[in-house]
């Protein structure tokens, strides 16, 4: 099939400085492949955007932003024939690293430009799409408070973190995975479809995209002398190593907790209540992938 691609660009997302998206795509995409351009200026026109995505005989849709956008964009095209591209521009390019998009920018459309797809899974999370990670606990607080920082960038990810740290209870959680319980004490659990967060933090190294099951990773409480140990594991991709990860893998996870509180999917925070339903859809994306 003949490709046609349209990039979806999301000026307001992301840290990197934006070059002239549109121009810098027409000098440096392959002149060969038919292509439009939508610029999503607004939040509230995402339902105009979804239905040119979806009406147009596009092959590719290709998500320019970070996180949030690639999010919204593999939703709109999950269970289509329509693959997901990603020219990254976040802070923390989960889904991008995860399928081995390279982070310069051209080279990124050279990737496009050859079209290899591959299909992966996705989760939902109380029957929210997700395609890398989702979770409870002290991501997800992070994640709420960093949604409303004004400042972007890890810098101001770190600065969040340091500052909520000391002060983070972990909470006390019921398990049931795949119909087997078990109650666990945690500082955060993360439902790993990738293997990643996002800047190369993996949090379930052992995870695969298009295995049919979901990872989940239960850090435990652990001490402030532990903490350099853990993120030398994370950066190293052994977190499922430690003594402080507990992990399990299922098919559909329930998860129950004293009280409503926030969770995250793909690093976009949201709220819910005590009780979460964790459930893997296989193989319903394709996805522009270096893998």
């Amino acid at each position: 099939m003949k490709q046609k691609v349209v990039f979806i660009i999301n000026p307001k997302a992301g840290v990197k400085k934006k070059m002239d998206i549109p121009p810098f795509i027409k000098e440096h995409f392959s002149s060969d492949i038919n292509y439009d351009v939508i610029v999503w200026k607004n939040k509230d026109d995402f339902k105009s955007i979804q239905q040119q995505i979806l009406t147009n005989s596009y092959t590719i849709a290709v998500a320019v932003g970070g996180d949030g956008t690639v999010n919204q964009i593999a939703q709109t095209v999950n269970h289509t024939d329509i693959a997901l591209g990603i020219l990254p521009f976040g802070s923390g390019n989960g889904l991008a690293r995860s399928i081995g998009v390279p982070m310069d920018i051209k080279e990124a459309l050279n990737l496009i430009a050859k079209g290899k797809i591959k299909k992966i899974d996705s989760g939902l999370i109380n029957d929210v799409p997700f395609f890398c990670t989702s979770g409870v606990g002290f991501d997800a607080h992070i994640g709420t408070l960093f949604a409303s920082n004004t400042t972007r960038g890890l810098k101001s990810y770190i600065r969040i973190i340091w500052k909520e740290f000391f002060s983070y209870q972990a909470q006390d959680y019921k398990l049931i995975v795949d119909g087997k319980e078990e109650n666990v004490k945690a500082f955060l659990i993360a439902f790993a479809n990738a293997g990643q967060y996002g800047n190369n933090f993996y949090i379930a190294p052992q995870a695969v995209m298009n295995d049919g099951i979901i990872d989940v990773c239960v850090l435990k409480p652990f001490g402030i002398l532990s903490a350099i140990s853990l993120l030398i594991k994370i950066l190293a991709r052994k977190a499922n190593v430690s003594k402080h990860m507990q992990s399990f893998s299922g098919k559909e996870i329930k998860l129950i907790r004293k009280e409503a509180g926030p969770f995250h999917f793909d690093g976009e925070p949201g709220i819910t209540g005590n009780e979460v339903i964790v459930k893997v859809v296989p193989n319903t994306l394709n996805v522009v992938s270096n893998l």
